[in-house]
């Protein structure tokens, strides 16, 4: 059993993270490491968290080039602590700004070197009020610099939130909605947009924007938390004046207070990765092999190893060997004359054609593709694949398999049980002969003289020899037609179940366990996916920010045609 992850992460988390454990760790061998990175890297992120802070939250402020995001974090800090200016980029590495002690931990899992830490100005409510956060200003994720971009990259997968800064001329950016904004489209409940520089618009300029601004984030996906549902939390201010900052500050206050966000950056992770592995663990339809297709894998192999046709030769010669047992012996004579003449031998079981063979691969390997296909249909590729490659081995010597069953088994038709009555349908037979070489001889000497004439006793005795030999003959005939019949059946019963029992054992019972490991991680992926319960929206409700409009309206908010940008 893996070691269940706990601390402080709640139950449903826990659960999720445990299934998400165990699914890596049963599919190690049927799907792609590639696939199982992500969910790797969650696993291992989730477990680096939680052995660190969990009274501290951690915020990262990005934002395009000239955005002001530095100019937001200084007004936050209170202090001019990250550079500004006209130069671009200004902002070459991420500055944190903590405001409690117990965060380095977190900053050293950020790699953020002790000069670039930094302490907001004491004093004030402000201080109190956002004790636990730690903000986190990263340089321009649009820089021309490669190792800015990295940088961002590197600090937005291990952060708690995000405070993404727009202005009004790169709020609809390409490289920030198809980028980042898009591919974390579910992290919306631990993701702040802000439209700041809205000093710079008119109130109803500022307004089109903020409406356009949500439009492009409804396109994008993000659930938009406005009217109490769980969301980004997207308003506008001015970095540069103050108007809307305090705001701002006390959604913040009150998002690190609640402590939730590490918990839904996780969660959100899990959903991510859940959402990648999809493909590897939901199959189309109803997936294993019901009991028509192992009948018909059955009957495959039973035709394939002769199962029918040896009943029914075990059945004929049953019936031949008692007819000709309890036959007359001129028709015996005449039928031993018959197969001499048409085979050139008294052998009465004629050796088969030297291209048949007992076991026939070419039906053996039909079966158990068909069977393969049947149990692999809507399941997954991996999943699908190791069901095949199970029917594959089993079916590697399974013929050969089956043909030693068969020898060992012996042929049913080379020696049939001899019923009770067959001594007595013989003997009856000796009689009707004796009776016909009795009245022969007698009607003989009377014709030479010895005996006394008297036509009628010996054609009598004679006639009910010849009559009584065929009515024999044909008593038996019928007598054996059901026992007969159920010795063939016995013997088509006993080959049908043993190529049964051999083809379960080599390729069904592998196929079956691949289907059942399929289902145990199919329940954890479902455990995985989970259901989460509803949390409230990030902040506060949609208000006026700074004189402007922050979330009454959604205009234009369809996912139907193209952004233009």
């Amino acid at each position: 059993m893996p070691t269940p992850f706990g601390g402080h992460y709640g139950r449903p988390l826990r659960n999720r993270l445990d299934a998400l454990h165990e699914l890596v760790g049963l599919s190690r061998a049927r799907v792609e490491s590639d696939a199982l990175a992500e969910a790797g890297r969650v696993l291992d992120e989730a477990a680096a968290r939680q052995r660190l802070s969990s009274r501290h939250t951690v915020i990262a402020v990005a934002g395009p080039t000239g955005s002001g995001k530095s100019t937001l974090f200084n007004a936050l800090a209170g202090v001019a602590v990250s550079e500004t200016g006209l130069r671009r980029p200004t902002t070459a590495a991420p500055i944190a700004l903590s405001w409690s002690e117990g965060a380095a931990g977190l900053l050293d899992r950020l790699a953020i070197p002790n000069r670039l830490r930094r302490r907001p100005l004491a004093g004030g409510t402000g201080d109190t009020e956002l004790q636990g956060l730690v903000l986190v200003d990263l340089p321009d994720h649009d820089s021309a610099v490669t190792a800015h971009r990295d940088q961002v990259d590197r600090v937005l997968g291990l952060v708690d939130a995000v405070i993404w800064v727009v202005d009004p001329e790169k709020y609809a950016d390409a490289a920030l909605h198809e980028r980042y904004l898009r591919p974390l489209a579910g992290h919306a409940e631990v993701t702040f947009v802000v439209l700041n520089q809205i000093d710079r618009l008119g109130t109803d300029a500022a307004d089109l924007v903020l409406d356009d601004l949500r439009r492009l984030l409804d396109e994008d996906g993000v659930a938009l938390g406005e009217h109490g549902e769980p969301g980004a939390t997207v308003l506008a201010l001015s970095a540069l004046t103050g108007e809307g900052v305090p705001e701002l500050r006390e959604l913040l206050a009150r998002f690190v207070q609640e402590r939730t966000a590490p918990e839904r950056r996780l969660s959100a992770d899990i959903d991510a990765a859940a959402a990648k592995l999809r493909p590897a663990y939901v199959a189309e339809g109803r997936a294993g092999l019901d009991e028509r297709s192992r009948d018909a894998f059955t009957d495959r192999l039973a035709a394939a190893v002769g199962a029918q046709a040896a009943g029914e030769a075990a059945e004929r010669v049953w019936r031949r060997g008692a007819i000709r047992a309890c036959g007359t012996p001129w028709l015996r004579l005449y039928r031993w004359y018959e197969r001499k003449r048409a085979h050139g031998s008294t052998d009465p079981h004629p050796a088969p054609p030297a291209e048949e063979e007992l076991t026939a691969r070419q039906r053996v390997e039909q079966a158990v593709r068909i069977v393969a296909d049947d149990a692999s249909y809507g399941l997954p590729a991996p999943w699908a694949q190791a069901v095949r490659e199970a029917a594959a081995r089993g079916a590697d010597g399974l013929p050969e398999a089956l043909d030693e069953l068969a020898v060992s088994l012996g042929d049913p038709a080379a020696r049939p049980p001899r019923p009770a009555w067959w001594p007595a349908a013989v003997l009856a037979q000796v009689v009707m002969t004796l009776l016909q070489v009795f009245g022969a001889l007698w009607l003989m000497g009377q014709i030479i003289g010895v005996l006394e004439p008297g036509l009628l006793p010996p054609v009598l005795v004679m006639l009910a020899g010849i009559v009584g030999g065929p009515l024999v003959e044909w008593a038996c005939e019928g007598a054996v037609k059901g026992p007969a019949r159920r010795y063939g059946q016995e013997a088509e019963r006993r080959l049908r179940e043993a190529a049964a029992a051999c083809g379960r054992a080599r390729v069904l019972d592998p196929v079956a366990a691949e289907l059942v490991r399929y289902r145990e991680v199919r329940e954890q992926y479902a455990t995985v996916v989970g259901t989460r319960p509803p949390v409230r929206a990030l902040g506060a409700p949609a208000r006026v920010v700074g004189g402007y409009r922050s979330g009454t309206r959604r205009l234009g908010a369809t996912r139907a045609g193209a952004r233009a940008r």
